[in-house]
């Protein structure tokens, strides 16, 4: 120990007791200082003290509720790529069935001493769902920024692509191609970005819509389908669906009934995330503007981690309906 302080104190030109300050994460020196003895401490190759790796690395930790989602990688790239821009590094915590939670991940975070946390979809946009880990950040006062919609109660600067205004543009293309029926496949009942959704349909419907055009799921190409072959049971010729993977999900519940995509039933997505040109036939979907998106995210983070105040109000992203292959002309029955 003797060593490494007159070895970090020659480096630096400082006093060996003004570098032991630093180690012991003691007040009465200048953070420029500070700065030098760490970068010190990297440069002759000594390990830091464990309080102050975090300091250190510049951890920001990236929620994930899955990547099996295209979409959620794809965040995942243009967020860490913003974040290593700004010379923080990213800690990609991916919840998986049975494994780690939202709630422990934040746990882990707190241990590392991160600077500031994105999740990019997860438990905040779940009304019924536990809240607590969200709100001990908030009195940690760690940065935060939430990417999709979130209940209202949760105080974070939020990102989200405007729902209401991707399930009009859905709606408009559908009833254009002559649909009359058509049902919509969400997330759970508790799901905010989803209530948007219904809400936003039922105002396109023209203020009313039949429950039995609505179907909700987990999301997941499963659940798609099983959500999907209720409506085509129902009669419903055009669906609208809350992501990509349920939008494949339905074209795949169609094709078991022997009804041909879009001859037969017009399918939309939501997010034209990688590979819905290679689909077949390819995915008429919505596309969310990911770059402009997360690098708004990174933003506003960084400018919570150098103290600059930011609303803590949601900015809401213009969506992009992509035609293709999916949506076709209804046929007269």
């Amino acid at each position: 120990m003797t060593r490494r302080l007159a070895q970090v104190a020659k480096k630096v030109g400082v006093s060996e007791a003004t570098v032991s300050r630093v180690l012991n994460d003691k007040p009465g020196v200048s953070q420029a200082t500070r700065q030098s003895v760490l970068s010190a401490l990297d440069v002759l190759g000594y390990e830091r003290p464990t309080q102050l790796r975090g300091e250190r690395a510049r951890l920001v930790g990236l929620v994930l509720p899955e990547l099996q989602n295209p979409i959620f990688p794809a965040f995942a790239e243009v967020i860490g790529g913003a974040l290593a821009q700004q010379g923080l590094t990213p800690v990609l915590c991916t919840q998986t069935k049975g494994g780690v939670s939202e709630a422990d991940y934040v746990e882990l975070l707190l241990q590392q001493q991160v600077s500031g946390v994105v999740f990019a979809g997860g438990l905040f946009a779940q009304a019924d769902a536990p809240h607590d880990h969200y709100r001990l950040l908030a009195e940690r006062n760690i940065p935060v920024v939430l990417i999709n919609a979130s209940i209202p109660d949760l105080d974070f600067p939020c990102i989200a692509c405007d729902d209401a205004v991707a399930v009009e543009q859905s709606w408009r293309h559908l009833a254009s191609l002559g649909h009359e029926h058509i049902g919509l496949v969400l997330g759970p009942g508790d799901h905010i970005p989803s209530l948007r959704r219904l809400q936003a349909a039922v105002r396109a419907a023209g203020g009313s819509m039949s429950q039995e055009y609505v179907e909700r799921s987990m999301f997941s190409l499963e659940g798609g389908q099983a959500a999907a072959s209720r409506l085509i049971d129902r009669g419903v010729t055009g669906i609208i669906c809350a992501s990509d993977p349920l939008a494949l999900g339905a074209v795949r519940a169609a094709r078991r009934r022997g009804l041909v995509v879009p001859h037969d039933v017009s399918v939309v997505g939501y997010d034209d995330s990688a590979f819905m040109t290679c689909t077949e036939p390819p995915l008429t979907t919505v596309r969310q503007p990911i770059e402009a998106m997360g690098r708004a995210a990174v933003d506003l983070l960084c400018a919570q981690i150098q103290g600059t105040e930011v609303p803590h109000r949601e900015l809401l992203f213009e969506p992009e309906l992509v035609v293709r292959g999916s949506t076709a002309q209804a046929v007269a029955k």
